[in-house]
């Protein structure tokens, strides 16, 4: 099924919000920290940075990899709220909005903290 760009657009800010929220934000912690483990290190410049990888063997380990990349998290979460779009339009549809317009906000608030 094809998309309008009006739709393209709603799913792609839809999919960095949600990719970003089960990757990233604390809000989700409880959800990965069964399947990652964080690490800390300070570089000679005193900069923190935090890796994240995936914990356990198996299923447990293949999931915590997922949700340690932005990148291969997207993939997933795209698929889901494109087949979720096409095949429960009522449910995903208001989803895809509220997401959509909460990454806009972000990108928003983002550049005036820029400038």
């Amino acid at each position: 099924m094809m998309l309008s760009p009006f739709e393209w657009v709603i799913l792609a800010f839809a999919t960095c919000r949600l990719t970003r929220l089960l990757v990233m934000d604390d809000i989700m912690a409880w959800l990965r920290n069964p399947f990652v483990e964080e690490s800390t290190e300070v570089d000679e410049e005193g900069e923190t940075a935090i890796y994240i990888e995936g914990k356990g063997k198996g299923v447990q380990k293949w999931i915590g990899s997922l949700l340690s990349c932005y990148w291969c998290a997207g993939v997933w979460v795209a698929t889901a709220l494109y087949f979720g779009y096409i095949f429960y339009p009522l449910v995903f549809t208001p989803i895809s909005f509220v997401l959509a317009i909460a990454c806009v906000a972000a990108l928003l608030e983002s550049i005036s903290r820029r400038l």
